[in-house]
């Protein structure tokens, strides 16, 4: 493959930015490709959200170096930072980082990736064909390898319990009634959820953060009816690890919750799968129905390989992730503290050069941390690099959990705090989400 191209990073999240900095410091020419107008888009979405997993879990080993090298101010490692913090004194500063800077393009989506002059088909001399991107603005770069941290909190899942749109649900999001991933129920968004039948629906930390969120809004606002619904028969296995959580905020949730649950301040219903949202509530497969003024969608997200049509990918069929990667991260199996590590080799395709890292690296598995997308990046650059032995030396060390998902953690009104986020978005993360990747 010839060299004289950038590699091309696709999103400035966490995992995208860590993913520059891992090229920063090997000497490579990169280009980060955004799609939003600002660094770490997504992020700022859920900036009200605080992650439950510490600064020393959600920040990347090369990107700390590259910062300490301009006087930057280290964050107490064991501190809970909100997405905004997460940006402002993070993200932010390592994207105006000068060796970072100058290669960061704003304002562009990809929309298309091929290589020059070979379609999906044609294979001859293939490999030393340098990548096609093309553009919103209707340029088209080219790249000699392409790291896709796009994440997928973009693409939410959609409320029906068969994983496709509920019948009405379109309507009912033309009419701002359906609100996707992490919303401010208790600052921004407040006033679409006062006062009113609120329903969440998923099982993650998202969903029970929100639902803790709502909670107190109810105590503020007595009209506001919370209720909760999950397609488990029960929400026992949502509530996770509790006081044996190595992280606390995040065991804190499932405690709370449950505690709620019993009291009565939020209505389970359980075994519910989602087929239509009418203009007052929702109604599941088996004909009950559940008052539904606002929805709440915390049902996750997936991956959009849309602009890979042209690349020969090994997609695993259930997940969307590699097919090596998706027996390590199968939720069915595993919690986002008991994935293995994983590198280079789990993420490579067919189409050498091309690698997926970050929340959508997984799929539609639930488990991702920042912490592993920064070893995933880690361990992508060193192989473009030709850096074999750091790239399949792959450590991670992740703390012991009970559940983890795209995550939020309990609004903690006692202590002046907002939500606490597992941190992706995505997810997230120690981030669940990045889904929340850019």
């Amino acid at each position: 493959m010839t060299h004289e191209h950038p590699v091309a990073v696709i999103g400035a999240g966490p995992v995208g930015l860590a993913a520059a900095a891992q090229l920063a410091t090997r000497g490579l020419p990169f280009v980060v490709v955004e799609a939003g107008t600002a660094v770490a888009a997504s992020v700022r979405q859920w900036a009200h959200v605080r992650l439950f997993s510490p600064w020393r879990w959600t920040t990347d080993p090369a990107a700390r170096e590259l910062l300490r090298a301009t006087g930057w101010r280290e964050p107490d490692p064991d501190e809970l930072p909100t997405g905004a913090d997460l940006v402002e004194r993070y993200l932010r500063p390592l994207a105006e980082h000068p060796a970072i800077a100058a290669n960061l393009s704003l304002g562009a989506t990809v929309t298309a990736i091929s290589r020059q002059g070979f379609d999906k088909v044609r294979g001859a001399g293939r490999d030393a064909a340098p990548f096609v991107l093309r553009l919103s603005t209707g340029e088209e770069l080219l790249a000699r390898a392409v790291i896709d941290a796009s994440g997928t909190w973009r693409t939410p899942n959609p409320l029906g319990g068969n994983g496709l749109p509920a019948v009405g649900e379109a309507q009912a999001r033309a009419a701002a009634r359906v609100f996707d991933g992490m919303p401010d129920v208790l600052g921004e968004w407040r006033h679409h959820f006062a006062g009113r039948a609120v329903v969440v629906v998923g099982a993650g930390h998202s969903a029970m953060g929100t639902l803790l969120a709502l909670a107190q809004l109810a105590t503020e606002v007595p009209d506001t009816r919370v209720a909760w619904v999950l397609r488990a028969d029960s929400p026992d296995g949502s509530y996770g690890g509790g006081e044996s959580d190595a992280l606390p905020a995040r065991g804190a949730i499932g405690t709370r919750l449950r505690a709620l649950v019993r009291a009565g301040a939020i209505a389970v219903h359980s075994g519910f799968f989602v087929r239509e949202v009418t203009a007052t509530a929702l109604i599941s497969v088996d004909g009950r129905g559940v008052p539904a003024e606002v929805v709440v969608n915390a049902t996750g997200a997936r991956p959009d390989h849309t602009i890979t049509a042209e690349l020969r990918l090994d997609v695993d069929p259930i997940l969307g992730s590699t097919r090596a990667l998706a027996p390590l991260i199968d939720p069915n199996l595993h919690s986002c503290g008991t994935v293995p590590p994983h590198g280079v080799d789990e993420l490579a395709h067919p189409e050498p050069g091309f690698f997926v890292v970050g929340a959508k690296s997984y799929g539609r598995a639930p488990t991702f941390l920042l912490a592993t997308g920064y070893e995933q990046a880690r361990s992508v650059v060193a192989a473009l690099a030709g850096d074999w032995t750091a790239a399949r030396d792959v450590r991670l060390e992740l703390p012991a959990t009970g559940v983890c998902s795209t995550s939020l953690a309990e609004p903690a009104a006692a202590e002046g705090a907002d939500v606490s986020c597992c941190g992706t978005a995505t997810p997230l993360i120690s981030l669940s989400v990045s889904g929340a990747a850019s």
